[in-house]
């Protein structure tokens, strides 16, 4: 018994482990939430879009409310996202060497000083008698920086074996079902055009969970989550791309007993499907162009601004695409960076998507390697567009119910579009890459589907929509 969550068994080999382990008679008390399953959890969320307590504002100027009322026409959508797994392609291992005087762990992890706490803490030894080896990571995207139970376990079973060095390696199966996963969330937009078809007033209600909640509470402010707000923020990193007169934007925190944790690009990556699919609306029912639409909003804006102006050249907005294919168009400003994109696809009669070609530019202030700018932009795009075609995990009888690539599948290379990097630093900050320029992929994809079809997806992954034209 490793603890209250865990046994394990230790073998000369992997595998003679494994295979003993299937055998013990282990009986699981599964706790207040044997019966939580995804319905449950898409009703808390549905009612934190309309109700009154534990919402918070993170963005507020004009009277958003009170222009909406006196709008010409208003405009209405509800998007949803759902759990997302980190799927890293090594699962989760470490292994330790534990003494009465001294703990050695060699582990992958994206935050050493993180695991040497874990380390130290598990093996009751002060942390100057412990030590933590850093080796290549094999995948993290958030999952190996905040959270460390995979060294806790692997200390608690070598103390057991005095001076034998335990190696820990969990299947994928335990891998996919016990993680931390990207939170689940819905949004609701209320958006109102004068008779012009300017925007005079937006309010925005993400109802879902908070990161911060769970894993760093002592970031919090007055019980407020603020990165929950990414991409909406009045100002700073993740400031909103936008100038409205008239704006809200809320989060209803609500907190399933499903663990979130930091997923790449955190939440950026649903905040910016629900802003840039909705201004897409808000164009279409002021009958203007995507794109200028958005350029009215942005003259305060200059930077973000010249990120979309730089990707609708490139891609050849206003333009004829090849027969079929059709664009779309995102941006938004992470992580200190303002990024955008511009997506081709097409989609058949059957419903088929291929996604030709996203042009993508990136300000991070400075460029230090552009080839790995590149690099981080196409390995990013991989990440979101799995998440947009595939990414899902539901919850049944208190359990997650993917457990391997079979049913949590990722971007196979066919898939995959050509990536146009558009690097343009303009000096005065440092910003990010590979949080930042996943956000934009998804967006932009979804923009140029509405512009083949017709159909506005407002759930994801896109694995259950139905694109045909029948």
């Amino acid at each position: 018994r490793v603890d209250d969550t865990a046994v394990a068994v230790v073998a000369d080999t992997w595998w003679q482990a494994n295979s003993a382990l299937d055998k013990l008679p282990v009986t699981w008390d599964k706790g207040p939430n044997a019966k939580l399953d995804s319905a449950a959890i898409e009703r808390m969320l549905e009612a934190g879009l309309t109700a009154d307590e534990d919402v918070f504002v993170g963005t507020e100027n004009g009277d958003a409310k009170a222009a909406l009322e006196g709008a010409a026409k208003t405009v209405e959508a509800v998007y949803a996202y759902p759990y997302q797994n980190h799927a890293t392609m090594e699962p989760m291992n470490a292994t330790a060497r534990w003494t009465p005087e001294r703990c050695e762990v060699w582990c992958p992890t994206q935050n050493g000083e993180a695991a040497l706490e874990a380390a130290a803490e598990a093996a009751g030894l002060p942390v100057t008698q412990c030590d933590v080896y850093k080796i290549h990571l094999g995948g993290g995207f958030g999952r190996r920086g905040a959270f460390h139970d995979f060294v806790t376990q692997a200390v608690a079973i070598a103390k057991q074996l005095p001076g034998t060095p335990v190696k820990l390696l969990w299947t994928r199966e335990e891998d996919m079902q016990h993680g931390h996963y990207h939170p689940i969330t819905q949004c609701k937009l209320v958006g109102g055009l004068d008779d012009k078809g300017e925007l005079t007033g937006l309010h925005v209600r993400i109802s879902g969970q908070s990161i911060l909640a769970s894993v760093r509470r002592e970031w919090m402010t007055d019980g407020k989550d603020p990165v929950a707000f990414q991409g909406m923020a009045p100002d700073g990193d993740h400031a909103i791309s936008y100038t409205v007169s008239n704006l809200l934007v809320e989060h209803a925190m609500r907190n399933p007993p499903v663990p979130p944790g930091f997923w790449r690009g955190v939440n950026i990556n649903q905040n910016a499907i629900y802003l840039e699919c909705f201004m897409d609306e808000l164009a279409h029912a002021a009958g203007k162009d995507p794109l200028e639409f958005r350029r009215t909003l942005m003259a305060k804006h200059p930077k973000a601004l010249a990120v979309l102006n730089a990707v609708a050249e490139k891609a050849g907005w206003g333009k004829s695409a090849p027969a079929g294919v059709h664009r779309g168009l995102a941006v938004c400003k992470t992580f200190a960076s303002y990024v955008a994109a511009c997506a081709e696809v097409s989609v058949d009669t059957m419903g088929k998507l291929k996604i030709h070609r996203i042009v993508a530019a990136t300000d991070p202030g400075y460029a230090v390697n552009p080839q790995q700018i590149e690099a981080q932009v196409e390995g990013s795009f991989v990440y979101g567009l799995s998440a947009l075609l595939y990414g899902e995990c539901t919850v049944k009888d208190g359990a997650v119910q993917q457990a391997n690539f079979d049913d949590y599948p990722s971007m196979l290379i066919d898939a995959m579009p050509a990536v146009e990097t558009i690097i343009m630093p303009s000096g005065g900050f440092w910003g990010g890459i590979g949080e930042p320029t996943i956000a934009v992929a998804a967006p932009a994809v979804l923009n140029a589907i509405f512009a083949a079809t017709g159909k506005r997806v407002r759930r994801v992954p896109l694995k259950h929509v139905d694109l045909s034209s029948a």
